[in-house]
């Protein structure tokens, strides 16, 4: 099972989850969330989908040279101009 999956939700299980009341679900330890907590909250994104892409091997190398995570961090520098080329239209 890959980190993103979660398994299924049975029909039971779902069933069982639907009578659940809102005092079953609320759990009073835990703290209120204020709104510095969602200023400070980071954006995850969902799972990642797997392509092959051809990229100039330079471009590659130099990723690469920077350590573990160069994928994590190309995708960052995508993401990123998809930003401002959505923030300019």
């Amino acid at each position: 099972m890959s980190r993103h999956d979660t398994g299924k939700l049975s029909q039971s299980n779902g069933d069982a989850v639907d009578k659940l009341a809102d005092a079953d679900l609320i759990d009073e330890s835990l703290p209120e969330l204020d709104e510095t907590f969602w200023q400070e909250a980071v954006f995850v994104p969902g799972p990642k989908r797997q392509i092959t892409l051809r990229i100039d091997q330079d471009v590659v190398e130099y990723f690469r040279s920077q350590g573990p995570g160069y994928q994590r961090r190309m995708n960052a520098v995508l993401r990123r101009y998809v930003q401002a080329q959505r923030h300019r239209t």
